[in-house]
């Protein structure tokens, strides 16, 4: 994915005589930020590229030619990728399948092999490691703090067998009865909430905004707009309030479990 914004913001940097964190200082940002602007890994809201603009004298340069949003869904997924890894808070919202990050080697290869065009068997081997790397971030015993929000649907659709599907609801039983993540079922008769479009991660940062990232058919997107933000997180929030507590969710897991061993 080309990076000419973020290199043209450290070649006007550079010129102005300024460190990463003396432009941040300037522009009210942090320096981790604006490392991630200039690495591509990042593009700057509105008002970032507004202020940045006033703190390097460009104009409205910055903020006129913000990065359009025309990259492949892999560059933008890649880029999610990479924030997943630095986030110190993680909220997770699914309708469809089991997110990314809690998913079991058998699911992720049943639910991989779904798609159309159909994979190659060394294409899938390689989707199925790359999604259990990103899952390695739950082997730190902390960070991120990680919440799981799942619609019921979830745990009826059948993901390659019933042995699958018992071995991966039990994974979220262990890891939600472990403490190292909550999980919050919607059960089927909460009705319409926000959120059923698809699948939504919500990300926290010790030294940046907080992110959004959606994902539906064909689309996938990182949203940093603050208001637009702000707006999911109220929709998460609104959802998680109709989801079952803690320990009500994991009773529906375990149950749900218990269906599968029995159908084999």
């Amino acid at each position: 994915m080309s990076n000419t914004y973020g290199e043209w913001l450290k070649a006007q940097r550079e010129t102005a005589g300024l460190t990463q964190q003396q432009l941040a200082d300037a522009a009210i940002m942090t320096r981790s930020h604006i490392s991630h602007i200039e690495g591509g890994r990042r593009v700057p809201s509105r008002e970032d590229a507004r202020r940045l603009d006033m703190a390097l004298n460009t104009g409205n340069v910055l903020s006129s030619f913000l990065p359009r949003d025309d990259s492949s869904i892999a560059d933008r997924f890649e880029a999610a990728r990479q924030l997943e890894q630095q986030a110190t808070v993680i909220r997770e919202f699914a309708i469809a399948f089991v997110p990314g990050i809690l998913q079991t080697r058998k699911y992720a290869d049943a639910v991989l092999g779904v798609a159309f065009p159909p994979l190659s068997e060394e294409e899938r081997d390689k989707a199925v490691v790359a999604r259990l790397e990103r899952a390695g971030i739950l082997d730190r015993p902390v960070f991120p703090v990680v919440w799981a929000l799942l619609d019921e649907s979830i745990l009826r659709r059948v993901a390659g067998s019933s042995a699958i599907m018992a071995e991966q609801i039990m994974h979220l039983v262990r890891l939600a009865e472990n403490g190292r993540i909550r999980v919050h079922v919607l059960p089927l008769g909460s009705g319409i909430y926000p959120l059923l479009q698809g699948m939504v991660s919500l990300m926290w940062f010790e030294d940046q905004p907080p992110v959004a990232y959606s994902e539906g058919v064909h689309m996938a997107k990182v949203h940093d707009s603050p208001h637009l933000v702000e707006r999911i997180q109220g929709a998460y929030a609104l959802a998680l309030s109709d989801a079952l507590p803690l320990p009500e969710s994991v009773a529906l897991l375990r149950a749900a479990a218990k269906e599968y061993e029995h159908r084999d």
